[in-house]
């Protein structure tokens, strides 16, 4: 979306200021620190919203700020939005991943055409893309790509055949009952660990089984419909797919009884069961964990970090009393859908009708190129995020992020010391760990070397197995090494952040860092409330219910007081039971338990970020902009970020799944915040209103 830019006349101006706090009064003694402020945004370059950063267009001035927070600010964008045809959700995460698709569009297609020579970065990303983009070869091969995979699964005769298929499908990350991957272990960070998790369904989770309502059942009809399509795609006479596919659900819904539930699986401390290799054929048996191994290339390891291990103990049972045909229905099926984007169109089309509208709503599917770019972008991220990188992140941006980061640990260090409710003990080891964290910003120091992966222009399903065996294999080599600590987990092109409590680190990847997150052009209030809450968010995650578990080397470790625990919690279960009470869909609530680290993260990352800001000003007083003062536009730019419309179907999936809360009740987290109801002058009649004691205050 392209935002217009455009200036605040007096009048609208004036119409404004009904609608917020500041008096005229505030805003003649203003007058003078208004115009000057007027004159040097004038002198500069504009910023990409509004005069300031903000996009006063978007605004609805008709609502009062204490009254719907999020539609005072983003009200006329809501009503002028219409999500597009292609997405379930929009968002202003989807505007700038648009953009930086139509980047690395022209990135990837200069590299296609560049006839580089074989091996070179440029040959690999653009016969990747040239490949996935030429649909009448991927038409012409049929089903042919497939068939290895489909040949694999008819010849397993055994339970024990049956494991190590899984084992070797693991290789191309191709799902099987259980899951796994290689990170630093949680209790010792200096060193890898092998963690496996449960796995097994084709639907989001085990309440989309589980659910009596009629929504979840109508989906569980439409999944059979889809399995059914999918098997006689890959040649299962249409007389037996439907009954194949019916056992497929029945197994799946087995599997949904015996996992953990998404708020049990946040548990940093129950998640951590480290079991010998030996201890599985006794913990869980009926599955050939042996066969699995090795044929997963871990047959050397000898510990490995059970996530749910009750649900491993029924994964395996199942495994063992299924019959073995009912576990290759359910391989073929999932191994098709996994491999369905590189396959022909039928095959694509299914699994979008399925995955795409019925789950989330989607009219339409992305178009070929996009997904095209995706999917280079997946398999060869830091390659195409290298070229990124020199084309569009300055280093002036770099810069000034860095900064930021600066300002809010320090922010975050003088909250630290002034919380009423925390030991000195805790404080001090608060504070160490403060002090040892390692901020990440735009891209990686050293580029990761792709030069072992073999990329053809006519093959694209070769070329996305050849690309999960090659990220597999470099995991693998982890193993026994020491932690890389430069690694990064997302290529700079992605518009996230994210916070790594083992390694003790945020991370903040160049395509974030553009308006309306951050803008070098944007008034310094608008930045500290977009990209510094979402820096103040992060750090927060160290010190979220499960981030506040690991110390500051990263380890998972007991270090705070009995006392300060308990503290803790009382100010989280009020924040879970806030939480709750918003209800996106009738009869459908936020769920405050999952959503609780994320929601700790929004209120200390925005209440650090406006500190931040207000120690940016050196003790002068911010000037008012087009009626508003520095605080507002501070509120304004967060609520900004989070303009967010949703098809009912993708916001019902989040509301399952989704640690996060829904992002047009993200801005409402102002609520508990003292200085929010001061700068719009918030009163007891306003519906958001909460009385200073039931706003909840934990960092």
């Amino acid at each position: 979306m392209k935002t217009k830019m455009w200036v605040l006349g007096a009048a609208a101006a004036a119409a404004m200021a009904a609608g917020c706090a500041g008096s005229q009064k505030a805003r003649s003694e203003a007058k003078a620190e208004d115009e000057a402020a007027a004159e040097k945004q004038v002198a500069g370059p504009a910023p990409e919203y509004g005069t300031f950063g903000v996009d006063l267009e978007g605004m609805d001035t008709t609502q009062a700020p204490g009254n719907d927070w999020f539609a005072y600010v983003n009200g006329n964008w809501t009503k002028n939005t219409e999500i597009p045809a292609d997405k379930a959700r929009y968002s202003m995460f989807n505007v700038l991943t648009d953009r930086a698709q139509e980047q690395n569009r022209a990135i990837i297609e200069e590299a296609a055409a560049s006839n580089a020579a074989e091996g070179e970065v440029a040959q690999k990303v653009g016969d990747y893309f040239a490949a996935f983009m030429d649909e009448a070869q991927i038409e012409s091969l049929g089903t042919q790509p497939l068939e290895p995979y489909l040949a694999k699964i008819d010849g397993v005769t055994s339970k024990q055949e049956l494991a190590k298929l899984f084992g070797e499908f693991a290789r191309t990350y191709i799902p099987g009952p259980v899951g796994g991957y290689i990170s630093a272990d949680a209790k010792a960070p200096d060193t890898y660990a092998v963690y496996l998790y449960q796995s097994g369904l084709g639907l989001p989770n085990r309440d989309f089984y589980l659910e009596d309502k009629p929504e979840f059942a109508a989906i569980r009809e439409a999944y059979v419909d889809y399995a059914t399509k999918m098997l006689v795609l890959t040649g299962v006479p249409e007389a037996d797919a439907k009954k194949k596919a019916q056992g497929i659900l029945k197994l799946e819904t087995e599997i949904a009884k015996v996992h953990w539930t998404n708020v049990e699986s946040r548990d940093a401390n129950k998640r951590y069961n480290p079991w010998k290799a030996a201890d599985f054929a006794k913990k869980a048996p009926g599955f050939d964990w042996k066969a699995y191994f090795a044929a997963a290339g871990l047959g050397e390891q000898e510990t490995f970090i059970v996530s749910q291990p009750s649900a491993f103990t029924g994964i395996a049972a199942l495994v063992g009393k299924t019959p073995l045909a009912t576990w290759k229905d359910w391989s073929r099926l999932h191994t098709t859908s996994n491999l369905a984007a590189l396959l022909p169109k039928a095959f694509d089309d299914t699994h979008f009708a399925f995955y795409g509208t019925v789950l989330g709503g989607q009219p339409e599917q992305q178009a070929r190129w996009k997904r095209g770019v995706d999917a280079v972008s997946a398999s060869l991220g830091e390659a195409v995020g290298r070229l990124y990188v020199e084309k569009h992140f300055p280093p002036e941006a770099k810069q000034a992020a860095d900064e930021m980061v600066q300002n809010i640990i320090a922010a975050m260090d003088a909250r630290i010391e002034n919380l009423s409710w925390m030991s000195d003990e805790t404080k001090a080891k608060a504070k160490e760990k403060l002090a040892s964290f390692r901020p990440k910003i735009g891209y990686p120091d050293t580029w990761r070397d792709y030069s072992a992966l073999v990329i053809k222009r006519d093959d694209a399903l070769g070329n996305g197995e050849r690309a999960a065996a090659f990220e597999y294999a470099r995991d693998l080599a982890k193993l026994g090494g020491p932690v890389d600590r430069d690694e990064w987990l997302m290529p700079p092109m992605v518009v996230n952040a994210y916070a790594m409590p083992t390694m003790n680190e945020i991370v903040f990847p160049a395509a974030i860092l553009q308006p309306p997150f951050f803008d070098p052009h944007a008034d310094d209030a608008v930045n500290y409330g977009g990209i510094g809450a979402v820096i103040g968010h992060e750090i927060t995650h160290h010190f979220d219910d499960q981030g506040r578990k690991y110390d500051k080397h990263g380890k998972l470790a007991d270090w705070w007081t009995a006392e300060d625990v308990e503290a803790f919690k009382k100010h989280a279960d009020a924040l879970v039971k806030q939480y709750g009470e918003y209800e996106p869909l009738p009869g459908m609530h936020v769920n405050g338990e999952l959503t609780l680290g994320e929601n700790i993260a929004d209120l200390a990352g925005l209440l650090i970020a406006h500190d931040a800001y207000r120690r940016s000003l050196d003790g002068k007083p911010a000037p008012v902009l087009d009626g508003f003062t520095g605080d507002q536009r501070f509120y304004m730019g967060h609520a900004q970020l989070w303009r967010s419309k949703y098809r009912e179907p993708a916001l019902r999936q989040q509301l399952v799944v989704d640690p996060h809360t829904a992002g047009h009740f993200r801005p409402y987290v102002v609520r508990n915040i003292d200085a929010w109801y001061e700068a719009f002058d918030v009163k007891p009649e306003d519906a958001h209103y909460l009385a200073p004691e039931e706003r909840v205050r934990i960092w």
